[in-house]
């Protein structure tokens, strides 16, 4: 043992010069990037019909994109170029040091300025843009450069004058100008990543070793260590005294992944024994935000030359060349985002002395050290340069794992680093995949691409097509890591003090040991891509009759077939699930047994589309007549006690005792119960020494559609949760009273346009969020939910018939028409048939522009 600590001492010095000299530098361009098309050429002819839904026809796939490019910087050029100067690292040079922040609505993340800009030099460098465009098929290449002229045409044309009055927002920024290709990799790479990496853009782009006198510190005590034990390790510290500590910091709940992130979904795949007709129907619902680059954006793609003929009609994120959830007249499809955690943590046992060198198989491996330069924009106006180095293990990036103030082990000492490996940084498939599904002519092709690539990067897939069965699968890019690797001791490989404290913040998220090739991600034979699961180890679920996903795990997909026996970082099995994953199973249950109201059994498109509008709260069926009872009817006093004291809810039980159970625009009553469980459902708190549940009746295996429920009106967090709602809503200005839709509203140029629906928490389907100011102006504008809503079938001919929304509009732009039209719409429930056939296309045509470059 001494000798080993003698070699691993006489290391030292290399390892620090390693370590304190000379990075590479990050090679990267910042100057002039005005596109020079070459001999590139273009051809595509566009015709938008009413709401603004460009209809793109070309002979080639870079006339496709370069169509769709310009198509869509016609409604969108601020908000993309806007994340295009971010993702380039130069939010700092335009926006400012301490400028607005790019806010990555989706994940939750809200990185500095200067962090992001390291950030996105460190992880979509130039090296690794170069490799993923280099790996795309020329299909897929030639989209992205046509997107990104089209795109810059545009650019070109409002510099020039073209299009007086639009984007007033960046018109005239100095960061607006053309964008190409590396951008268009750089935007794919972003893409990738919503779900793992990007959501920790402070803990990588601000990642520096401990200073040299921390490891001076360190040193100073080596010789009491010499007859100890090496790898010297942190402190010994009890895992239950760490998620005390925490949980107290006002932290915990904070932790990365520790809840749901800002993006999720409905979506029903309702195949022939489901429906009246023996016709299958998709059932679309994303909900992500209403402002930032995941909005989605609606177009209709048509490829025609002498070896190819198909066409895709559907949405896109932004800077995406491909329908990304469409229809055709072969098939439709659906996305939700999935529970499978994306990236693993790795814990590194640093060399002694050495904080950028680490332990491998008994050998030593150097941190890769490179230097980045950003240009920032001071307070004054000044430009200045900032340099940073930033380090990346074998398995990836450094970061800092900051869980709670006090728990230093978990950021960067001299004893440990943590590195994260992320699949989907990894993941060049991507753009490939989705341009195969548009192009796909039958429901068993696309699920034969699915199980070939496994490139959908973070979310499920449901499917259908006319007449056929309904199709749901977690077939996407997870590291392959199986339970028995995430088990501590000698054959395991999560002997971290972090792992059990990460277990109860993320369950399923694994830490992993560093230091042995041992616990390395594994193989399968299927396994397209180094480290991750094949289709055979992943979930998927064919059945005649329907499937959903409503963002739990794919356990209960359908409740009369459960999917199990998959790894955990997958998803969890065998557990309770959330009230709007329980209220999407029963909306088809009830159904399909005629129990909901409605007239017969089964599904038919109106009765689909009523449904998934109807605004019903889960929560309110399971415990408004408990909370009446207790805190209305029988309590002649008319007060219960909140946290401020006692509090008159006479008003509150008036209106909760009229309201109509939903949180449609002429409901009086919804927002109190919003309120009172977003309280009510905190959590257990401790009475007496032991946890007082909020239901009576808990989760059962044997029945978990239905348990929990029984509101336990004895656990006193009940009644304070009520009478905290009533104060909060009144003190935030907003009457008790009120109908939802004098108080749920988007803005657009001043006017306010009523929503409608809920927050998935309180077992809500129709999503809406807005969140109430703090200075008693009641709720600000919705920013979340529901986004691209549809309805797909397919008519006696065989053409696709798909009923639909975009909640939030086609533009960003205020000046456009296209701003407000289909909000309207959305708050009124009125439908809208999409035209697909080019007959439909010519009676609704707005304009047509023949582009040709």
């Amino acid at each position: 043992m001494k000798r080993l600590y003698a070699f691993l001492l006489a290391t030292f010095v290399s390892a620090v010069l390693v370590a304190c000299g000379s990075p590479e530098p990050d090679g990267s361009d910042d100057g002039d990037r005005s596109v020079e098309l070459g001999d590139r050429s273009y051809d595509a002819n566009i015709r938008w019909t009413e709401l603004g839904i460009p209809h793109i026809k070309a002979s080639n796939f870079g006339s496709l994109g370069y169509g769709m490019g310009y198509a869509f910087a016609w409604d969108n050029m601020c908000t993309l170029m806007d994340d295009i100067v971010t993702i380039r690292g130069e939010r700092s040079r335009y926006f400012g040091r301490n400028g607005p922040t790019h806010i990555n609505r989706a994940n939750g993340s809200n990185p500095t300025n200067i962090n992001a800009d390291f950030f996105w030099k460190h992880v979509a460098n130039d090296a690794r843009v170069e490799s993923l465009l280099a790996a795309q098929p020329s299909n897929v290449r030639d989209a992205l450069q046509g997107y990104a002229d089209g795109f810059s045409r545009y650019v070109r044309e409002l510099k020039a004058g073209q299009h007086p009055g639009a984007h007033p927002d960046c018109a005239g920024a100095e960061w607006l100008g053309d964008i190409d290709l590396n951008d268009m990799g750089r935007r794919v790479i972003r893409l990738s990543v919503l779900a793992s990496s990007s959501v920790f853009m402070n803990e990588i782009g601000s990642m520096q070793p401990p200073s040299p006198e921390t490891v001076a510190g360190l040193l100073s005590g080596l010789p009491d260590l010499i007859g100890g034990s090496l790898p010297i390790s942190a402190p010994a510290l009890d895992t239950e005294e760490l998620l005390e500590q925490a949980k107290s910091s006002g932290r915990f709940d904070e932790f990365p992944f520790g809840g749901e992130l800002n993006i999720g979904s409905n979506m029903y795949a309702l195949g022939k024994d489901a429906t009246q007709d023996g016709n299958s129907y998709q059932f679309v619902n994303p909900h992500f935000p209403w402002y930032g680059t995941e909005r989605l954006h609606m177009s209709h793609l048509m490829l025609e030359n002498d070896e190819e003929d198909w066409e895709i009609m559907g949405a896109s994120l932004h800077g995406a060349p491909a329908v990304l959830i469409g229809f055709n007249e072969h098939l439709a499809w659906s996305h939700t985002v999935s529970t499978a955690y994306r990236f693993t943590i790795y814990e590194l046992t640093l060399v002694p002395g050495a904080p950028t060198s680490y332990l491998y198989d008994g050998g030593i491996r150097e941190m890769e050290a490179t230097e980045y330069s950003i240009q920032v924009m001071e307070d004054n106006g000044e430009i200045t340069e900032q340099k940073r180095t930033l380090y990346r293990s074998h398995y990836g990036p450094i970061m800092n794992l900051h869980i709670a103030e006090g728990l230093g082990p978990f950021e960067w000492t001299p004893v440990n680093a943590y590195a994260i490996r992320d699949a989907n940084l990894e993941n060049d498939r991507l753009m490939e995949h989705f341009m195969r599904w548009n192009m796909a002519e039958s429901l068993e092709e696309f699920e034969a691409i699915q199980d070939e690539l496994v490139a959908v990067p973070w979310v499920n897939t449901t499917a259908t097509a006319p007449g056929k069965h309904a199709y749901y699968s977690d077939v996407t890019t997870v590291p392959n890591v199986p339970d028995e690797m995430t088990q501590p001791g000698p054959t395991g490989c999560s002997n971290s003090i972090l792992a059990p404290v990460v277990a109860q913040l993320a369950p399923g998220l694994p830490v992993l040991d560093g230091n042995r090739s041992a616990c390395e991600w594994r193989n399968d034979p299927d396994s397209p891509q180094d480290g991750i699961f094949g289709a055979s180890n992943l979930p998927k679920l064919r059945r005649d009759d329907w499937v959903h996903n409503c963002n739990d795990s794919y356990w209960l997909t359908n409740p009369e077939e459960p999917v199990e026996g998959y790894a955990a970082i997958i998803g969890d099995e065998n557990a309770e699930r959330s009230l709007r994953t329980r209220k999407c199973i029963r909306q088809v249950q009830q159904r399909l047994d005629g129990t909901d109201g409605r007239d017969g059994t089964k599904f038919n498109r109106e009765n689909l589309k009523e449904i998934v509008l109807s605004s019903e709260i889960y929560s309110e069926e399971l415990a408004r007549e408990s909370l009446i009872a207790t805190f209305c009817d029988a309590n002649p006093s008319g007060q219960v006690l909140s946290q401020a004291g006692p509090v008159d809810v006479t008003q509150a039980c008036d209106v909760l005792k009229a309201w109509d159970g939903t949180t449609n625009l002429e409901s009086v009553g919804g927002h109190i119960w919003r309120e009172f469980w977003k309280a009510a459902s905190g959590g257990p708190i401790p009475v007496v020494g032991s946890p007082v549940p909020i239901w009576l009746t808990p989760f059962s295996n044997d029945d978990p559609v239905n348990t929990p429920n029984t509101l336990n009106i004895a656990n006193p967090l009940i009644m304070a949760a009520f009478g905290d709602a009533v104060n909060k809503l009144v003190d935030a200005g907003v009457a008790l009273d009120a109908k939802l839709g004098d108080i749920q509203w988007a803005e657009r140029n001043g006017d306010r346009i009523p929503i409608f629906g809920d927050i998935g928490g309180v077992g809500a389907f129709t999503i809406a969020v807005s969140s109430l100011n703090n200075d008693g102006t009641g709720y600000g504008p919705v920013d979340y939910g529901n986004s691209y809503v549809q309805v797909i079938g397919w008519d006696e001919q065989g053409n696709p018939e798909a009923d639909a929304f975009i909640t939030y509009s086609q533009a960003t732009d205020s000046a456009s028409p296209h701003y407000r039209d289909w909000t309207e719409r959305y708050s009124r429930k009125e439908w809208k048939r999409l035209p697909f056939t080019q007959a439909q296309i010519e009676a609704e045509k707005i304009r047509e522009m023949d582009l040709r470059q």
